[in-house]
Parts: C-alpha cells; sequence; structure tokens
C-alpha cells in the first residue's frame, strides 16, 4: 500500500527517480479506485442512437463526477511519477510528450516504463533501488 500512495506524498516533485513498482502500483491504485467508484456510483452506459453510436458528454451519475473529481487530483502525481520513472530510465520528462503520438508513442512509452532503471547514479539523481550507490558483492 505504501507504493500505491507514495506518488500522493511527493505530489509535485519532479526531480529524482521513481522505480517501476512505485508507478506500476501506483496505476494500480488508480484502476483499483476506478473499479470501486463504478461500482458503489455507477457510471453513464453506451447510448445507442440510430446509426450513431457514443458515450454521453454530460455528467450524468453521481459516478461520473466523483470520478471526475478523483482524476483531478490524481492528475499531478500521475504525470510526475511518469517523470521520475523516465529519469530512473536516464531519459528527460519530455519523452513524456510521446503520448501524443497515437500508437507508436503509447508503445514506446509503455516499453520506457517497463524497462529497468539505470544502475547507480545517473544525471537525475541516485539509484532508488540502492540509494548509497554501494553493491556490497560486486
Amino acid at each position: 500500500m505504501n507504493w500505491m500512495l507514495l506518488p500522493y506524498r511527493r505530489y509535485f516533485e519532479i526531480a529524482g527517480r521513481s522505480r517501476r513498482m512505485e508507478f506500476w502500483m501506483f496505476t494500480l491504485f488508480g484502476m483499483l479506485v476506478n473499479a470501486a467508484i463504478t461500482v458503489m456510483f455507477g457510471r453513464t452506459a453506451y447510448t445507442a442512437m440510430g446509426w450513431y453510436a457514443g458515450v454521453s458528454t454530460q455528467l450524468n451519475t453521481t459516478g461520473d463526477i466523483v470520478s471526475g473529481l478523483f482524476g483531478l487530483f490524481s492528475l499531478v502525481p500521475s504525470v510526475t511519477v511518469a517523470v521520475r520513472r523516465l529519469h530512473d530510465i536516464d531519459r528527460s520528462g519530455w519523452w513524456l510528450l510521446l503520448i501524443f503520438l497515437p500508437i507508436i508513442g503509447w508503445f514506446t512509452l509503455l516499453v520506457f516504463y517497463c524497462l529497468d532503471g539505470t544502475r547507480g547514479s545517473n544525471r537525475f539523481g541516485s539509484d532508488p533501488k540502492n540509494p548509497a550507490d554501494v553493491d556490497v558483492f560486486a
């Protein structure tokens, strides 16, 4: 549970590095909270009107409002943990702009998020797995 809430404690902190565990547990936490909101309050279902099928753009249910508020509250920590995750693999946070490039950018970011961080210190800080940068059996 500590890993899931750590990005909320580091709300505006872009400097430094975040491990894969922190990033993926935060992502899992967001999905679990949205699933709980959906179960408790419900969601707007898909509407079919003749040949057009889509979702309503209005906030029709309490679940939509609560989910929207949770999304707004989690927006800053999700961006900062993604930037710190990119820092862990020694990439600039500007790589996050790949999210605006459909399919190729999304896949590239997914691969980046799954990569193991660089060992030892890099230009963004010390290794979060081994903060003292000391290998005992090296």
